[in-house]
């Protein structure tokens, strides 16, 4: 059974097809000017075009400017042997105290998020076992306003940024010896 519905989606539907068949590929000057690029990275303009990165807004009604995309550019949030591949800030028993050590690190981290403002990152603060669970949130969470107030501090918008706790819950490491309790007393910096 056909509803009034289906009918008006399948109206739309080639309504939406006889629109496209409209356009023209096929012939010259119907669009935009085509910027030719050639290997070395060169522009040229075609006969009777515009500038290179400009478009001829007035030939085609809607027709816009075209931002090239930059090849080969990586993130440098995924570079392994980077500054900004570290993502860990480590403090002493029972502190939220920033050391000089780590200072470059938020530097990095602070310069990469003001360059990329539609980034954010979650400062996750952890805590070792010792102590009580309220106690180790609470201090899991001045750990991770201390890097968000850090980062601030060199410039990095606070709407970029989320302090959260996570106290004791998740350990990186496991075992009861110093080596892995100075391991989970930290904050981690989760770009999102």
């Amino acid at each position: 059974m056909i509803t009034p519905l289906s009918r008006l989606l399948a109206a739309a539907a080639l309504a939406a097809l006889a629109a496209c068949s409209s356009v023209k590929l096929d012939e010259a000057g119907s669009g935009a000017p085509v910027e030719n690029r050639s290997a070395d990275g060169s522009a040229s303009t075609p006969a009777g075009g515009t500038s290179p990165g400009t478009a001829d807004v007035g030939a085609t009604p809607g027709a816009r400017a075209v931002t090239p995309i930059e090849v080969g550019r990586k993130d440098p949030l995924d570079d392994p042997a980077g500054q900004l591949a570290r993502r860990s800030i480590y403090f002493d028993f029972d502190q939220y105290t920033i050391k000089d050590e780590h200072k470059a690190t938020l530097e990095a981290h602070a310069r990469y998020l003001i360059a990329n403002r539609g980034r954010k990152v979650v400062i996750q603060g952890n805590t070792d076992e010792r102590g009580s669970r309220e106690y180790n949130l609470a201090l899991g969470q001045k750990r991770a306003e201390a890097v968000r107030k850090a980062l601030v501090a060199i410039g990095v918008p606070d709407g970029q940024l989320e302090a959260v706790s996570l106290g004791e819950e998740k350990p990186r490491a496991t075992g009861t010896d110093d080596a892995a309790m100075a391991e989970n007393r930290r904050a981690d910096l989760a770009y999102q």
